[in-house]
């Protein structure tokens, strides 16, 4: 009888132990298929600006910002009319040389004769927090402004949802721009970039975990 209690016992540990294991490959494909869920959905409702600067020094930054300035402009006027990501894309395409122009008349006009490289593509962002609002790391279409040797620090914000035309220095998004976003994202994307700091923290932990994870896998 007690041989029997033993054995029931041993097979009641190994079922135990086979569930746990079960579990935890339930629990990491929710969580991969998550993570990729919500990166591919954010990545594909964002459109960036990405302006780096030529160096580090105080002129360069300065610089940066002034070009930074001039480009939120112009593109506020010639998107402001604009209901969806596709579309901020195609006028920013047809309107390239414009951004270039703008930026090199900037640069001349504060005494400088840097060049400037612009193009549109799809880039690898780290995460990134812009007043009360994060995103993930991920792969997104941007505008990118390169200054120079495009050796300094970069500024970006994002050009549609429109988050490009606030001030950043309050520390926290206007209610308005918030409204922009809660329509051109769904519940999950915006709860994801919107919740206070240790719910944004573990979830984009997953989303990057399960990137560079399967990043590894691609390259091996």
């Amino acid at each position: 009888m007690k041989k029997i209690l033993i054995k029931g016992n041993i097979k009641l540990k190994k079922y135990f132990i086979i569930l746990i294991i079960l579990s935890g490959l339930f629990v990491t494909l929710s969580a991969a298929s998550y993570a990729k869920n919500v990166a591919n959905d954010l990545s594909s409702s964002v459109f960036r600006l990405h302006v780096i600067a030529n160096s580090d020094s105080k002129e360069d930054q300065d610089l940066k910002y002034k070009v930074r300035d001039a480009l939120i402009s112009y593109m506020n006027d010639l998107c402001a009319d604009l209901q969806n990501k596709e579309e901020v894309i195609k006028i920013s395409k047809n309107h390239i040389d414009d951004f270039k122009k703008i930026a090199l008349n900037v640069i001349k006009d504060n005494g400088y004769d840097y060049d400037v490289s612009i193009e549109i593509g799809n880039f690898d962002f780290p995460t990134k927090t812009y007043g009360d609002i994060s995103l993930p790391s991920g792969y997104y279409d941007a505008l990118k402004v390169k200054i120079g040797n495009a050796e300094g620090q970069n500024w970006w914000c994002v050009m549609f949802p429109p988050l490009c035309f606030v001030d950043i220095t309050s520390g926290v998004v206007p209610e308005e721009s918030k409204e922009n976003l809660k329509e051109n994202l769904n519940e999950e994307e915006y709860s994801v970039i919107s919740e206070d700091d240790s719910v944004i923290q573990f979830k984009f932990k997953i989303v990057e975990f399960f990137k560079n994870f399967n990043f590894k896998l691609a390259n091996n």
